[in-house]
């Protein structure tokens, strides 16, 4: 071999085995880093079963997982809010149930009563029974409450249901009746008057109310009150019959309703009957505070000498009770008019149970589709993973073996020096 040859050798040789820079070792250094990261990423969904657990590791689909997620949970609790309020319209239902019970009782008592052969003195007691079941049935519906709502009310339940989106919102909606044996028509009902305006009252018009003990109560309209029971006139009909509604019901307000603290101090002046204003603002209502007997607990008369503020339309009360052998048919068919009606107040609840069952089902078949997206997108594919931590603890451990050759490589260059 020349000289020449030689000296181009030892040159390349030279700079292979630099001691300024380990560029094996570097680059042993720079896998066996990626090779950590890729292990510590794998070991991370094997302890949380998450392919995704940062967004670095997929921000797409980490935003569609959460998304998901969120239907998910509102979801959930729409079944949950389904089955509070299936509970809700089982109490109803239950209580109806129990109120056709004593209607068939009542039916069965009214029946009796109706025979030609019940003496004379054998229809209090019949009547008391009846009266007894009136009543237990107007228990039921004042008293029965769910979580501390009052069920029968008139108005409306509504159960929400929904996956969190304006798009994926329903309500069921279920009325529950005001449950009561007047509403029924079972038992006494409150005699009512209506009182008219034919415009605004004018000062000096007069409402009187007279109980069956014939005492009257007698409200004056009046631009300035000085006597009692005087109402103020409002700038309108509507002001001033609420002024009427306050003074009768005790809920004005000293000196800006129904007369100043000399006249009217808040208290209700008349414990017979209760007052309500009209929606259209023209009118009121008027209503027998008691229902023993009504028809006669008040009457009302208006207008009041030449005034011509107010025209009043009557309306009587009516009495149910068994007192003979027609009374007795009379309540017998007022009872069985009763049982359709409750037959449908309890049709339009069992409707609604329905309804909130039918949407449970499809919302739990929701909510397994969806867990199933959410599930492909975010869960770790377990096999795939064990097979990748295999494969990086092996590199892991050649890395370090290459790193520490690529660092005795350097002791060659001490042969040079021999």
């Amino acid at each position: 071999m020349s000289c020449k040859t030689q000296d181009i050798t030892k040159k390349e040789l030279i700079m292979a085995i630099s001691i300024l820079n380990n560029i094996s070792a570097l680059a042993a250094e720079n896998q066996l880093n990626l090779t950590q990261t890729s292990l510590q990423k794998t070991l991370a969904e094997l302890s949380s079963g998450q392919r995704i657990n940062s967004g670095a590791d997929d921000a797409a689909g980490l935003a569609i997982a959460n998304g998901l997620q969120a239907n998910i949970s509102a979801l959930t609790q729409s079944v949950q809010n389904a089955t509070t309020g299936t509970g809700m319209l089982q109490v109803a239902d239950g209580a109806l149930s129990q109120v056709t019970s004593l209607l068939n009782q009542a039916v069965t008592i009214a029946t009796e009563a109706s025979n030609g052969t019940v003496a004379p003195g054998q229809f209090g007691a019949m009547n008391t029974q009846y009266q007894n079941i009136v009543n237990e049935i107007g228990n039921i519906g004042s008293k029965t409450y769910y979580n501390g709502t009052q069920v029968f009310t008139g108005t409306s339940m509504n159960v929400y249901m929904g996956d969190g989106t304006a798009a994926g919102t329903q309500s069921v909606s279920a009325t529950l009746p005001t449950l009561t044996a007047a509403g029924l028509g079972i038992g006494d009902t409150p005699a009512t008057f209506s009182l008219y305006a034919i415009g605004n009252p004018s000062d000096g018009d007069e409402v009187r109310i007279a109980n069956s003990a014939g005492v009257t109560e007698t409200y004056r309209f009046k631009t300035t009150m000085a006597a009692a029971n005087d109402v103020q006139l409002g700038g309108d009909a509507a002001e001033t019959l609420q002024n009427l509604v306050d003074a009768i019901n005790g809920t004005g307000t000293a000196g800006t309703t129904a007369g100043n603290a000399n006249y009217y101090t808040g208290t209700a002046h008349d414990a017979d009957v209760t007052a309500t204003l009209g929606s259209d603002g023209s009118s009121v209502s008027f209503t027998a505070a008691n229902a023993a007997t009504p028809g006669a607990d008040f009457t009302l008369t208006s207008p009041v000498g030449t005034q011509t503020g107010f025209s009043a339309v009557s309306g009587g009360g009516a009495a149910v009770s068994i007192t003979n052998q027609t009374t007795a048919t009379a309540a017998l068919e007022a009872v069985n008019s009763a049982v359709a009606t409750v037959a449908g107040y309890r049709g339009t609840v069992g409707a609604a149970i329905n309804q909130v069952q039918a949407a449970t089902n499809v919302i739990n078949t929701q909510i397994q589709n969806l867990s199933s997206s959410e599930d492909g997108i975010m869960a770790a594919d377990i096999p795939t993973a064990v097979a990748s931590m295999t494969k990086y603890n092996i590199l892991q451990q050649t890395g370090m073996a290459a790193l520490s050759q690529s660092n005795q490589m350097q002791q060659a260059v001490l042969k040079l020096l021999q």
